[in-house]
């Protein structure tokens, strides 16, 4: 077999290959199927499948270079096919498997995979690798590692991929967060809750890479969450703010056995106060890590829970080299308290960056400091703190207010389970906070008036909702995202002020 130069790293399939041979019996995944079965994958399958994969995808014109798009749901075969890429040099992106036909379309163009790994191709693929050679394919490098796709806030598609080649290297650590405290035992048996097409989700090919376990589950749940980390002892997991509110929801939560939890890491989303004081309380605040960041790859921004409780609400302190400013829209830095765009430096620079064409590049200033549209302030101690997105910032009287606040305030009320708050077009206050409120019980919600004097007495007046409105759910992803945008659309219809084109079809 070839082997390829490298400069200490080791390829994306390779890497999978040494694990399986190092440990083949060891079990790699435990998929938790949404029906309740379970299936047990060792790391022996996970390599020899991928590499009969891949053999199916080279002749099919897959080669170095080419984008493969993974669009499957949370499976072994979602991660088998990730590895077969990689195997075939690709740079493998997964993508959302449930896209809207006219979105998928617009993300397919601006990435132009070569292949596509989708329920329409799959059964094809897997079924044409049954008759593949196991045997190890020649070494290869992919040049990019992996992307992720991203509407942002925008809604405009972006492929965001990295841009180092698709190398492992073992001395880098595989937490960075939490391995800045102190080494974890190995090896981690790590949950993955988030969809595999998700950075959150995406990281358990890391894991496997680095000989760790994971318990997979094929949809978010809450309550199963619970059950398999007590049944697997499960080390660790990194969830989003609606994630942790729902398994912190758990009837019984209290009595249940987390002792097995090394870590619990937050990310993608600011966290309601209440919240973060639940989970220090739940795993202990040396247990419990926040990080700031981004696909983009421009910096993070990180703290522990006992950092967090004594600066509560903040995203942290820079991570490593990065350095954090906060910027008004000319472009001035602000002091200490004032909000403003979130701007961070490192000395590499972001280390992904987009593909496609008409995608407009990152903001960033002429020293170096880059942002993606986040707003927020520093403290005296130099701890950073979100406001919220600049675009989803609500212009009401004058008066600037920012759903996150409002939806975190909300989102301590018994009988809400779930709230979004947008601006909606009004005539005498140009636009007006509005609530959309999933509530515990469907078919009894609070009363208006009782949602709206909730964030009264949580958040100045002018802050809280003037109109409330009632749903048996909101449409999140399987990433836990939605769309204001979208939302706003469906309840205004196309704003006349608006001359994007695309705004009112998308």
């Amino acid at each position: 077999m070839a082997s390829v130069m490298t400069d200490g790293g080791v390829p994306y399939g390779t890497q999978i290959r040494h694990t399986a041979e190092a440990e083949p019996d060891a079990v790699a995944i435990v998929f938790a199927a949404e029906d309740g079965t379970e299936r047990l994958v060792t790391f022996r399958e996970l390599d020899e499948r991928s590499t009969q994969i891949a053999r199916v995808l080279i002749d099919r014109g897959l080669s170095v270079g080419d984008f493969l798009a993974v669009s499957l749901r949370n499976s072994p075969e979602h991660l088998m096919a990730c590895f077969a890429g990689w195997k075939a040099g690709a740079i493998v992106v997964p993508m959302r498997w449930d896209l809207p036909e006219w979105e998928r379309g617009r993300v397919l163009a601006t990435m132009r995979p070569k292949l596509v790994v989708d329920a329409d191709h799959a059964d094809e693929y897997f079924l044409a690798a049954d008759a593949a050679s196991t045997t190890p394919l020649d070494e290869v490098v992919p040049p990019r590692g992996f992307g992720v796709c991203s509407s942002g806030s925008t809604g405009a598609p972006k492929v965001i991929v990295m841009n180092l080649p698709g190398l492992f290297y073992a001395e880098a650590g595989l937490n960075m967060v939490v391995e800045s405290y102190g080494t974890l035992p190995q090896p981690q048996r790590v949950l993955v809750p988030a969809p595999l097409y998700h950075t959150n989700g995406f990281t358990a090919t890391r894991n496997l890479m680095a000989g760790e376990r994971i318990v997979l589950l094929e949809r978010f749940n809450a309550a199963r969450i619970v059950d398999l980390i007590e049944q697997y002892g499960i080390t660790g997991f990194i969830g989003a703010t609606p994630m942790l509110q729902r398994i912190a929801a758990v009837p019984g939560i209290d009595e249940r056995d987390l002792s097995s939890l090394d870590w619990v890491q937050q990310g993608a989303s600011p966290l309601p106060l209440w919240l973060g004081r639940r989970w220090c309380e739940l795993v202990g605040p040396e247990h419990f890590y926040l990080s700031y960041g981004a696909s983009e790859m421009h910096g993070l921004v990180t703290c522990r829970g006992d950092q967090w409780l004594a600066h509560p609400g903040t995203l942290g302190l820079p991570f490593g080299e990065a350095v954090v400013k906060i910027l008004d829209p000319e472009g001035k830095e602000l002091p200490a308290g004032e909000v403003g765009g979130i701007y961070i430096w490192t000395p590499t620079g972001p280390a992904a960056s987009y593909v496609g064409d008409n995608v407009t590049p990152m903001t960033r200033t002429d020293d170096g400091f880059v942002t993606v549209g986040d707003l927020g302030w520093l403290d005296e101690g130099g701890y950073l703190y979100m406001a919220d997105r600049r675009v989803d910032m609500i212009v009401t009287g004058a008066a600037n207010v920012f759903p996150a606040e409002v939806e975190a305030a909300l989102s301590e009320h018994p009988d809400i389970v779930d709230v979004v708050v947008v601006g909606l077009r009004d005539p005498e206050w140009g636009r007006r906070v509005h609530a959309i409120v999933q509530p515990v019980d469907v078919a009894n919600p609070p009363g208006e008036a009782d949602i709206i004097g909730f964030a009264k007495a949580r958040l100045a007046s002018y802050k809280a909702p003037k109109t409330v409105e009632f749903v048996a759910s909101l449409p999140r992803s399987e990433a836990m995202k939605l769309s204001r945008g979208a939302l706003v659309l469906e309840r205004d219809g196309p704003d006349p002020a608006d001359e994007s084109p695309g705004a009112a079809t998308a």
